[in-house]
């Protein structure tokens, strides 16, 4: 029998498993999980049966993609590695998929679900009706910038349109978009497009960034994003004000129209003309009747009214006196005839009269049947009807 000291043991076990665990992949669940300040990120795998320590060091730790948590189920490659001075080993992991799902879709669903819990996609506002400049925050010298202003060039010319030139793809473009951004926001313009054209998970993956979900959620200018193709779904389509199927879409779904406005200025226009004439004849209406109420109540009115009066007075008053002057050459030609009918009277001899009618002398033989006539004498005189009228031949 060999003796041998913990140290030869433990070196000797060392020798002898790390070779044979050099490549080596294990597949379990995620048991508690430590992150230590300086990156380095401790977990335990399991299964049913067993466990195993893990490390993940900080240099394998800053690529993987999602987040570790307890209970996740993973596919770890690695190497075993015995420390000496302890007895133990550990399980040293150079990366980590999800069993199952991908790595890039577990760690989407995830910061998805961390920022949705954080409430950045629940703000919306809306696009300016007429914007005034536009900020490009994509590549300058790819096709979508020239795809864009084609559309904005037959739609909406009037504004303004600046590109800020940025990385959209590698591992220094989600940093590089996320300053892009908060320049663009510093410009004061209408509104951000975050453009982008298609291309494969990976390639969108800088649009997946917490820092550029940040930056899209601080931005104080409506921000629509346009990356990938109608089917692509990223970070910052949730984040953003607005989210385009397409680059070319967000410039229809930002200006309006100029056709549409065009027709639009038409039909206002012929509704503003139809209200300002409708208007001006409801005031000239107005003009005439306050004209005419002036008028009514004018000096020159007010006098001619009180002239009529005068004349109409002076008619009526001109009448009433003809009438009175008429009345009274009546009545002196009644009393003259009567005078003269009584002057003769009395020259008449006694016992005799005269028949008188209307103030006329007449004979009795000129009466008529029911005529009224006075006897005249000297002495007096007596109003009398005619009963009957004989001729004198006849008595």
């Amino acid at each position: 029998m060999i003796t041998l000291s913990v140290s030869e043991i433990n070196t000797q076990i060392k020798a002898a498993l790390e070779p044979l665990f050099a490549v080596v992949s294990v597949r379990g669940e995620i048991g508690r999980i430590t992150r230590h300040s300086s990156g380095h990120i401790y977990f335990t795998i399991k299964d049913e049966k067993s466990a195993l320590e893990c490390a993940l060091f900080r240099s394998n730790a800053a690529r993987l993609k999602f987040q570790l948590e307890s209970g996740m189920r993973i596919i770890a490659a690695g190497s075993l590695s015995v420390y000496i001075p302890q007895g133990r080993y550990t399980f040293n992991c150079s990366s980590i998929e999800p069993d199952g799902a991908g790595s890039l879709a577990l760690a989407f669903e995830q910061l998805k679900k961390k920022l949705g819990a954080l409430g950045w996609f629940d703000r919306k506002r809306a696009l300016p009706t007429y914007p005034k400049s536009v900020v490009f925050v994509t590549s300058a010298t790819g096709a979508v910038l020239q795809d864009m202003l084609r559309v904005a060039e037959k739609r909406w010319a009037l504004a303004r349109f600046v590109c800020v030139n940025t990385l959209v793809q590698g591992e220094k473009a989600a940093a590089e978009i996320a300053a892009s951004i908060r320049f663009a926001d510093t410009l004061k313009a209408s509104a951000i497009v975050l453009a982008r054209g298609g291309g494969s998970q990976e390639d969108l993956w800088c649009f997946n960034d917490e820092d550029v979900a940040r930056a899209i959620f601080e931005c104080s200018t409506p921000v629509i994003s346009a990356v990938g193709h109608e089917i692509d779904f990223v970070i910052s389509d949730f984040v953003a004000d607005v989210r385009a199927p397409t680059p070319s879409a967000a410039m229809e779904m930002l200006l309006p129209d100029k056709t549409d406005e065009l027709m639009r200025i038409g039909s206002a226009e012929t509704r503003l003309v139809e209200i300002y004439r409708s208007l001006l004849m409801y005031k000239e209406g107005n003009l005439k009747h306050f004209r005419a109420m002036l008028s009514r109540h004018s000096l020159e009115m007010r006098f001619d009214r009180v002239k009529s009066e005068i004349k109409a007075l002076n008619n009526a008053l001109a009448a009433a006196f003809g009438f009175f002057i008429r009345a009274r050459q009546s009545e002196i030609v009644y009393t003259q005839s009567r005078l003269a009918a009584l002057e003769p009277a009395k020259r008449l001899a006694p016992k005799t009269a005269q028949i008188v009618k209307n103030g006329i002398v007449i004979e009795a033989k000129e009466l008529r049947k029911e005529e009224e006539f006075e006897l005249l004498d000297a002495s007096a005189s007596v109003r009398a009807v005619a009963l009957d009228v004989t001729p004198a031949d006849l008595n």
